[in-house]
């Protein structure tokens, strides 16, 4: 499986990323580890990911968020099944559960 995420920082900047494993990349960004963005800007919390089974798919999930305005990220962070009903092959995306339920 593989995850797209946004992320808040602790400026309020939100961060989108995608991993093979959702657990320990939020570790390594509250850490610092392996990412300048959050490293300088500050992990606050995951807002939302989502999970799909190919690389392929969560890299362009993680392009079309990345091209996205803020305010149509903080939308989806509110309500991520707007994002879903955006993109193609929907099927192949769900919207994932809270973190603590992974750990």
């Amino acid at each position: 499986m593989y995850f797209t995420y946004i992320i808040r920082c602790k400026d309020d900047s939100l961060y989108t990323g995608y991993t093979s494993n959702i657990v320990r990349r939020m570790n390594e960004h509250k850490l610092g580890i392996n990412s300048k963005y959050t490293r300088a800007k500050g992990f606050e919390k995951l807002e939302v990911y989502f999970v799909t089974n190919t690389k392929s798919n969560a890299m362009k999930l993680e392009y079309y968020i990345k091209k996205l305005t803020r305010n149509k990220k903080l939308s989806i962070i509110k309500n991520p099944s707007i994002l879903i009903n955006l993109i193609d092959n929907k099927e192949d995306y769900i919207i994932g559960k809270e973190i603590e339920q992974l750990t």
